[in-house]
């Protein structure tokens, strides 16, 4: 065993209540094994991977669901496609979006019900995505529908603000609403290389017209082999526009839709996230293209659907299959 990592192990687990979790730094696949061998001969477990990073709870998991922190339990959030066409057609998309896409519009109706269910099941917060959800002129109805009831994200590109979407957009209650958009780097040439020519600087400017509109903005960054060191000049940009911590996403492209290299994720590996479409319901965003990763094809009622979620986790989880793994689209 690595001797430093053993250490900082024994030092942050040892400092850790019984029952509640410690986050060590890992560098590599070798690091998450002598985490691992290390947690098994002391009485500890690794409750989750994180890109370099391992989480470990102090003694043995007893229920895998609420060994989680609540925001990460299945069910506590929900996602949904309400579309899968977009103004752009991002070279590592995860579900293949693009304007020839076939949209697979979610209805503002099924939206309300949707959310009617999603409350009744506990579901503490939503997040909207696609495609690019702002291709639907009438999103601003599913946005007023789900609203009153749970705090919303939506996830954007944030480069179809003309015209009526712009008046739509200036229209929508502030309490409650967060546009998280995408931003892949701190100059155009990285970001237009995956996302199309120009993609850069409508990003930068719709971020500024959200933030000068008085949104709760967060970007989020999707870096893959050839990032180099876009991460630090992204934390720049961050400070530069005042983005807190909370206000910031960096994620690795998985290995769905047009990607193809990235990260492997199955329902073995990954924590699960409830994810609706037209289609159905599936266990993680970052694969809601992936016939393998489907849940059930129907998301009502949508209790039920969670309920099966969890109870897969937990055998997955019990037997011991594959590390837990999150994966943070948001």
């Amino acid at each position: 065993m690595s001797l430093d990592l053993t250490l900082r192990l024994i030092e942050s687990v040892n400092a850790t209540p019984a029952g509640s979790t410690a986050l060590i730094d890992v560098t590599g696949t070798h690091d998450v094994s002598v985490a691992q061998r290390w947690a098994e001969a002391t009485g500890n477990t690794i409750l989750t991977v994180h890109p370099g990073a391992v989480e470990i709870l102090r003694g043995r998991m007893t229920d895998p669901i609420a060994a989680l922190p609540p925001d990460r339990r299945p069910g506590y959030r929900l996602w949904l496609y309400t579309n899968f066409h977009c103004n752009l057609a991002c070279d590592y998309c995860c579900v293949s979006s693009s304007p020839r896409a076939v949209p697979r519009i979610v209805s503002s109706e099924d939206t309300a019900e949707l959310v009617r269910q999603a409350t009744a099941a506990g579901v503490e917060e939503l997040f909207i995505t696609g495609g690019e959800p702002f291709m639907l002129l009438d999103l601003d109805e599913r946005l007023r529908a789900a609203l009153p009831h749970l705090p919303t994200t939506v996830l954007t590109n944030a480069m179809v603000w003309q015209g009526e979407r712009r008046t739509r957009l200036e229209a929508l209650p502030r309490e409650g609403l967060t546009f998280q958009i995408s931003l892949d780097s701190a100059t155009a040439e990285l970001h237009d290389r995956h996302r199309g020519a120009g993609s850069f600087d409508r990003a930068i400017a719709g971020i500024r017209l959200a933030i000068e509109l008085g949104f709760r903005v967060r970007v989020a960054a999707t870096l893959g082999h050839d990032a180099g060191t876009a991460e630090i000049e992204l934390i720049e940009l961050f400070d530069s526009l005042d983005l807190d911590a909370e206000q910031r996403v960096v994620r690795r492209v998985a290995q769905q839709g047009a990607a193809n290299e990235g990260l492997t994720v199955s329902r073995a590996s990954l924590i699960p996230e409830v994810c609706a479409t037209a289609d159905g319901v599936w266990w993680h965003p970052v694969a809601a293209a992936d016939p393998a990763m489907q849940v059930s094809t129907s998301w009502s009622p949508l209790d039920e659907v969670i309920d099966a979620v969890r109870d897969e986790y937990r055998q997955h989880r019990i037997r011991g299959d594959v590390l837990a793994s999150s994966f943070p689209c948001a």
